[in-house]
């Protein structure tokens, strides 16, 4: 898949939709036309220990989703839109300012359907100065040729390993065929980035402060009521991903769309099921890696609509869709 020719007939993900997304007006499966938007630009401090080092992490959050989680807690962005077009000068001017303000790297969330203007966007900043490790944050429903076109760009990747059963991601995810293509998108980015690499975090002399440079967090979000996926999730980590990267258990499921009969979850975990998982944790002995505690807490939950969609503790934003750099 060559750079120039992603956008004629979008193959970028596994939908395969076919659109001439090129032309400027026509949107893929994804929402999104050939424009790249985005919907903010932060020092992130949520994200674990080796992404958000001393600085934060430079995330940039782009508009658009090629996947369809009915209960996506970046739904403004991934459904409803909230974002701005920015050219590829701009993009490069928002990893030049995260870097100058502290960023411990440039973390790209959800760009999957992007990855043309990503890359040249990166690329331009890179022959500005930008010296920062690049993220690739991402729901892991990928394609090969999408991948092996971010080999020379991406330094580590942050995939989700949502489910391993294709009925839960079929009726959640909307994508019968999340775990084969998840599934191999990983087993990729393992080849191409391997076990992780530290470096001391920005303005410290190493130690404990050590961030991330290079490697694979294998990301996974336990559901209330589907704990069977997280532990399926937890032994296919055991067996193929134990060595070669770490590991990353989130409980913050919180139900944030509308919920319906035989719809997502309509709680969060409880205090039983955390603890349930935390015991798959020991069973498996998957210790390389992070767990979140248990709180049931929203404060986290963005809103792109505001300056800063997070908390002041969680993040301290640099650039905002409506308003441009802060």
């Amino acid at each position: 898949m060559r750079l120039q020719d992603s956008y004629v007939a979008c193959r970028l993900c596994p939908r395969n939709c076919g659109v001439p997304r090129f032309q400027g007006s026509v949107p893929g499966y994804c929402g999104e036309t050939g424009e790249l938007r985005i919907a903010a630009a932060s020092l992130h401090r949520g994200e674990e220990p080796p992404v958000t080092g001393m600085g934060g992490s430079g995330t940039i959050f782009i508009t658009g989703c090629s996947l369809g989680c009915v209960f996506c807690q970046n739904y403004r962005i991934s459904r409803e839109g909230a974002g701005a077009v920015v050219s590829g000068d701009e993009f490069a001017r928002i990893c030049l300012v995260l870097e100058d303000r502290g960023a411990e790297n440039i973390n790209i969330v959800t760009g999957s359907h992007a990855i043309p203007a990503i890359i040249m966007g990166i690329r331009l900043a890179r022959s500005r100065g930008l010296s920062l490790p690049v993220f690739w944050n991402s729901s892991a429903y990928e394609s090969p040729g999408a991948l092996s076109l971010l080999e020379d760009t991406v330094d580590v990747y942050l995939p989700d390993l949502k489910t391993l059963d294709s009925k839960l991601s079929r009726r959640f995810f909307n994508a019968p065929d999340y775990p084969e293509h998840a599934e191999r998108a990983i087993f990729r980015m393992l080849e191409v980035r391997g076990k992780p690499r530290y470096a001391p975090a920005r303005g410290t002399d190493g130690g404990e402060d050590r961030v991330l440079v290079s490697g694979v967090i294998i990301r996974h979000l336990a559901l209330p009521d589907h704990l069977e996926s997280t532990r399926e999730v937890l032994r296919w980590f055991a067996e193929k991903g134990r060595g070669r990267a770490l590991f990353s258990l989130m409980t913050q499921y919180t139900p944030v769309m509308a919920t319906s009969p035989g719809g997502p979850p309509g709680r969060c975990i409880d205090e039983a099921e955390y603890e349930r998982v935390l015991r798959w944790l020991e069973e498996f002995e998957i210790e390389d890696g992070f767990y979140q505690e248990l709180v049931h807490d929203t404060d986290w939950l963005p809103d792109f609509e505001q300056e800063n969609p997070f908390s002041s503790e969680l993040s301290l934003p640099v650039w905002h869709w409506k308003q441009g750099f802060i």
